[in-house]
């Protein structure tokens, strides 16, 4: 039996562990140890059951038993502090808690069917994805199609994103019931990510782990496991796929991210944009605009490139809505100029299309337009946080404040490792004013200002709810923080840039709490 776990290879049958393709030197009774314990890697596993099982129930003194656990952490990259793979529960016992796969026989070019020469497939200019079928490791045949059928909707859900390149069901579930190699797997299908996962029922529920991995390292990207009840398998199904998706998406990017910045500096139109996304996120004026700039390079070798070119219309709207712009009719015209663009490459893109939706609602008013973008972008990709996301800001500029908090919770549920969070709760927080719940308004500004205090929308929600609701100590405190990041602030100003969208109660709690004119 072959156990595979993170980046590492547990050779039951060879008595090895690998790491990728080296081989790492284990004592036998550590590799006993920790072949107990993954075996066994369901329940707690005591003292006396470890001490029957690798010293035949020989006395073992307590710091032996702890010397030989620390170096089987060890050897798998953990530590008795951070516990990530064996975990000591106090006066119980120990537990292997890693994600494991179970693949029969070594590891091998033989063992995967696969042949180890064969060249690899040219990566896309995108994110590629494989979704392997997932083990059923319920010994219940009859699971088989529940296992096929989580494989099947999240395939579904991953191709309706155009920024990935996913592998269709035909060629991923040629390696159904077959052991194979990540990294072999990368190279036949040329994709860089492989997710793969199991199914095993256990009394009456049924858990489900899933991995992805960077098929070109061999390195974990993302491990998580779900559990449900079998009474409803097809609202098990969607679960699983909604969590799945959740954790993929933010991930993804988070990971080409980082490709894109150890790249060298002849960059394509994608590390732009990767590059670009970075500085997006930081969310002040300097960082949005350095993501012009990258994203107009973008554009300029691919002039076609409606992903740069619908985060470019965000980051013009952006700096009109902050106040950060030195020319807003320029910069008004650019952002006309970008959509128009978007729309002409591809109008059925639920993302770029329901970016510039929002971009309409608040540069030209025409609410009837925005609001048709946006429903037609959930409508092609309900899985989107991104779509959903747009659409719940421009219902708030809209004025339907209730669809728009279901809509701004939809993209949380969607995306809760988002790291534009923020920005969401921050919209939620002024849909709250907007319904004059000025307590729930102060909570959600909080949770955006603790998440990004530069960001100025949640400092001034909560200061107008905080005035609503007569708290003035409080109040004053939050507009002495509000003005401390925008000592500018003015409210003539300000009104200047919001009169497009319904903010009146907004603007009643900054004057309340005295806000200079």
């Amino acid at each position: 039996m072959r156990y595979v776990f993170e980046d590492y290879s547990f050779d039951t049958d060879r008595r090895e562990l690998h790491r990728g393709a080296e081989i790492i030197t284990v004592a036998p009774q550590v590799f006993d140890l920790l072949e107990y314990l993954i075996r066994h890697r369901e329940r707690v596993v005591s003292k006396g059951d470890l001490i029957d099982a690798v010293w035949d129930g020989r006395v073992v003194s307590d710091a032996a038993l702890t010397t030989r656990l620390n170096v089987a952490r060890g050897v798998i990259g953990d530590s008795g502090q951070d516990q990530r793979l064996i975990k000591t529960l106090p006066r119980k016992g120990f537990r292997f808690v890693g994600l494991v796969q179970e693949l029969p026989g070594p590891e091998s070019a033989a063992a995967t069917g696969m042949e180890a020469s064969q060249p690899a497939l040219a990566l896309p200019d995108r994110p590629s994805i494989a979704v392997l079928p997932f083990q059923n490791m319920s010994g219940d045949p009859e699971q088989d199609y529940f296992a096929d059928g989580v494989v099947d909707d999240i395939i579904t859900a991953l191709s309706r994103f155009k920024f990935l390149f996913v592998i269709a069901r035909n060629s991923s579930f040629a390696y159904k019931g077959r052991a194979v190699d990540i990294k072999q797997v990368g190279r036949d299908l040329g994709v860089r990510y492989v997710l793969e996962g199991s199914v095993r029922k256990v009394a009456g529920t049924v858990r489900i782990a899933g991995q992805l991995i960077d098929a070109s390292t061999g390195a974990h990207v993302w491990a998580d496991r779900f559990e449900g009840d079998l009474s409803d398998v097809f609202a098990l199904q969607d679960e699983v796929t909604t969590n799945v998706i959740s954790a993929i998406r933010p991930k993804l990017l988070e990971v080409e991210i980082e490709h894109a910045v150890r790249r060298p500096n002849d960059l394509s139109a994608y590390d732009l944009y990767l590059r670009a996304t970075s500085h997006y996120y930081a969310m002040t004026p300097d960082e949005v605009t350095e993501a012009i700039r990258l994203l107009a390079r973008a554009l300029e070798i691919d002039p076609r490139y409606s992903v740069a070119a619908s985060l470019a219309v965000t980051c013009h709207v952006l700096k009109l809505i902050h106040g950060w712009s030195a020319d807003p009719k320029a910069e008004a015209g650019e952002v006309m100029r970008l959509s128009q663009l978007v729309l002409s490459i591809d109008e059925n893109d639920p993302e770029t299309l329901s970016a510039v939706g929002f971009a309409r609602a608040f540069i030209t008013g025409d609410f009837g337009a925005a609001t048709d973008m946006v429903d037609r972008a959930v409508s092609l990709n309900p899985s989107s946080s991104i779509a959903w996301s747009y659409r719940g800001v421009t219902y708030v500029l809209v004025g339907r404040n209730e669809e728009a908090i279901q809509s701004l919770e939809r993209a949380i549920r969607l995306s809760p490792l988002d790291p534009m969070l923020y920005t969401l709760q921050a919209f939620v927080a002024l849909a709250f004013v907007n319904l004059r719940r000025f307590e729930d308004a102060v909570a959600a500004a909080e949770k955006a200002l603790h998440k990004n205090a530069n960001f100025m929308l949640p400092h001034r929600c909560l200061v107008a709810a905080l005035a609503h609701l007569g708290r003035d100590s409080e109040a004053k405190q939050a507009t002495v923080r509000l003005l401390e990041h925008e000592p500018d602030f003015r409210m003539s100003t300000w009104a200047n840039r919001t009169r497009q969208w319904p903010a009146k109660l907004l603007a009643e709690g900054l004057r309340k709490a005295g806000l200079p004119e």
